[in-house]
């Protein structure tokens, strides 16, 4: 029995595709790769401002400066300043522990896409910054 004649049963079954898609859609594809994705966002600052950035001796910019960067990727940064001394930095990048257990819970599909795309990685960005200190 059709409660509402004036809508076709075609545009229920539309309806009931899209509301399926959406709730299958964390199932099908992993946590990471839906919320954060391989690339992370990362902040560089230094004192003084102005500090050119390297990474992996490769001058992105300078300081202060947000660059993406690949998470399944370490890095070397290197911060020169004329008349200081440069300081090198290292991020790590490592395995974000809670959103194995979020695609475990998930079941086998988000396993097995998070860890082919490396979206589970993230970057260390305890050093990403540097105090420079004047040349003698």
């Amino acid at each position: 029995m059709n409660y509402f004649p004036q809508y076709s049963m075609s545009l229920y079954k539309r309806i009931l595709s899209i509301v399926l898609i959406v709730a299958l859609l964390p199932v099908v594809a992993g946590c990471a790769t839906l919320f954060k994705g391989r690339n992370e966002k990362v902040a560089f600052n230094s004192n003084p401002v102005g500090a050119d950035v390297y990474v992996n001796g490769v001058k992105m910019g300078t300081t202060p400066i947000e660059l993406k960067l690949d998470a399944r990727n370490s890095y070397t940064i290197e911060f020169r300043k004329e008349g200081f001394q440069s300081v090198t930095r290292q991020i790590q990048s490592g395995t974000a522990a809670g959103y194995v257990i979020l695609d475990i819970l998930g079941g086998l599909v988000p396993v097995i896409i998070d860890a082919a795309t490396g979206a589970w990685s993230t970057l260390d960005t305890d050093n990403v910054n540097a105090a420079l200190e004047k040349q003698k």
